[in-house]
């Protein structure tokens, strides 16, 4: 079995003495591991980082095997986060989220796009924004997104200002009434209204953060939400009090 594909990588973790399997991210394979020869040798160091574009070559005897990959570096993206604490939490709340959810070799193009443009952007202005909007559509790919269309008790299309934590459905000002201290806050920039302010990004992530804890992690076997997620949304907390 063989096949030749791009992919940023996601993860690495030490295999052996001299060895490393690797987590990418691909267009036509999805999520996919495999070991690298003399991936933890000091020569490799520098390509095998977070978020490192690779051009890539995988074999196996058979194709339920975890196999082997060839690569060669295509683009580093070290660079962008050096000095810049927030770019680095970001990308790594990023590709730990997607090692976490996305289901093994089957292929999500859109996402992979979308996730590729966000690493090639990092730590550019309304970069929080187009993450937050990336997680929108990491549930919406797995089968947990969010109807922000209309007034689920209404049906109006103006004025949606909330979020049922049950449904996932949009909730207006005049639809919420006496509710509206149990639902989740809508920041306007999800609906496409102007920029995110730092207050509305974090009431953002704390929107698609209910959802990834109480619908994605237990859909996977309960399994928390990677820590780096946490450490991004505290970060981004702090600088927007």
């Amino acid at each position: 079995m063989e096949w030749r594909d791009q992919g940023i990588l996601l993860s690495q973790r030490p295999h052996g003495e001299t060895s490393a399997i690797i987590e990418v991210l691909t267009p036509a394979h999805g999520r996919h591991a495999g070991v690298v020869r003399g991936g933890g040798g000091r020569r490799m160091a520098a390509v095998l980082q977070p978020g490192a574009q690779l051009d890539l070559t995988w074999r196996a005897r058979l194709e339920d095997h975890i196999g082997t990959f060839t690569l060669e570096p295509v683009k580093s993206r070290a660079a962008a986060v050096l000095g810049d604490r927030f770019a680095l939490a970001g990308l790594s709340a990023m590709l730990s989220l997607a090692a976490f959810s996305l289901p093994e070799r089957e292929p999500v193009p859109a996402l992979y796009a979308r996730t590729v443009a966000l690493a090639d952007h990092l730590g550019a202005d309304e970069w929080a924004l187009a993450y937050l909007r990336w997680e929108m559509e990491l549930l919406d790919e797995l089968g947990f997104g969010l109807d922000l269309t209309r007034c689920a008790a209404t049906g109006s299309r103006e004025d949606l200002a909330y979020v049922s934590p049950r449904t996932g459905r949009a909730v207006s000002r005049d639809g919420a009434g006496d509710w509206a201290s149990r639902l989740l806050p809508l920041p306007p920039a999800l609906l496409g209204q102007g920029p995110a302010t730092p207050k509305e990004l974090v009431q953002g992530f704390r929107l698609t953060g209910h959802f990834l804890d109480t619908r994605l992690a237990p859909a996977l076997g309960d399994r928390p939400v990677p820590a780096a997620r946490a450490r991004f949304v505290a970060l981004l907390a702090r600088q927007s009090a």
